[in-house]
Parts: C-alpha cells; sequence; structure tokens
C-alpha cells in the first residue's frame, strides 16, 4: 500500500518537471522526463512492486539467494582449480601442446603485426620486444616527443 502511494507520488511530480520543461519549449527533454515518470506506475500496475514487496520479506526468497550465491561460488572455484591445474592462466589461454613443433626448429613468426616495432631503433623488423624489460629512459616520452613537434609545440 505504502509503495504504490510512493510510486504514485514520483510519477505525479515527474509529469510535473516534464510539464514544466516542455513549457520552456525543450520537447525532447520533457517526452523523456514523462517517460522516466510512468514507469513507476507501470511496475504498480503489472503487480512487479507488490511481488517485490513480497520477496523482500520473504525468509524463503533470502534462502534461495544464500543458494544462488553458493552456487556460483562452487562454479568460481572449480574455473580457478582447473586454470591451475591446465596452466592456462599464466598465458591467458593460449594453446600449450608444444608436441608439434620437432626439436631443432623454430615456430614461424606470427602473422599478426605486432603493436610496437623497433620503429628502427637498433632492432629487426621480426624480432619482438623483450616483455620483461622497461624500454629505455629515453625511450619513454619518444612517441610523446615526435607529437609535440608534430604540431611545433
Amino acid at each position: 500500500m505504502i509503495a504504490e502511494t510512493v510510486c504514485s507520488a514520483v510519477s505525479a511530480a515527474g509529469l510535473g518537471i516534464a510539464v514544466v520543461t516542455a513549457y520552456r519549449r525543450r520537447f525532447l527533454a520533457a517526452a523523456r522526463i514523462a517517460a522516466y515518470s510512468l514507469v513507476p506506475v507501470g511496475l504498480v500496475m503489472t503487480g512487479v512492486v507488490g511481488w517485490l514487496s513480497d520477496t523482500a520479506f520473504s525468509p524463503t526468497a533470502w534462502a534461495g539467494f544464500g543458494v544462488l550465491a553458493g552456487a556460483w561460488l562452487l562454479f568460481a572455484t572449480t574455473r580457478a582449480v582447473e586454470r591451475r591445474r591446465t596452466g592456462a592462466g599464466a598465458d591467458g589461454g593460449a594453446a600449450t601442446d608444444t608436441g608439434s613443433i620437432r626439436p631443432g626448429t623454430t615456430a614461424p613468426a606470427s602473422s599478426t603485426p605486432a603493436l610496437r616495432q623497433g620503429h628502427g631503433k637498433g632492432q629487426a623488423q621480426g624480432q619482438p620486444q623483450s616483455q620483461g624489460k622497461r624500454p629505455a629512459s629515453g625511450d619513454d616520452f619518444s612517441d610523446i616527443e615526435a607529437i609535440l613537434k608534430k604540431h611545433g609545440i
């Protein structure tokens, strides 16, 4: 009963604001405000508000939420354990099967272009940048310096 009254009051206030907005010749905003203000009354009329209030005060519903949380926790735990066992978590799920590469041979270069090549500063085109090391201190801002020089700053 109280929820229906509050929803009706909120809708009436929203429609009042929509009328004032339309009076100021902002019709698109007024239509949007009117649409938002009709939602609470629509929820009351469909029975959603009654269902929500019955659910909020039901111990069975809260026990159901607890069961759902437990199920989610089990799913998350088993996924974490499975990732730890297969080792897929460290390399982002990439294939770890190296049995197809014969000993003494090298893997072919990637067919996708690298995001950052050496920019011609001592690295060959096919060699990837070392992943564990940070670039030299002079290289940190080289891209920014190039952009600033381009704009004459």
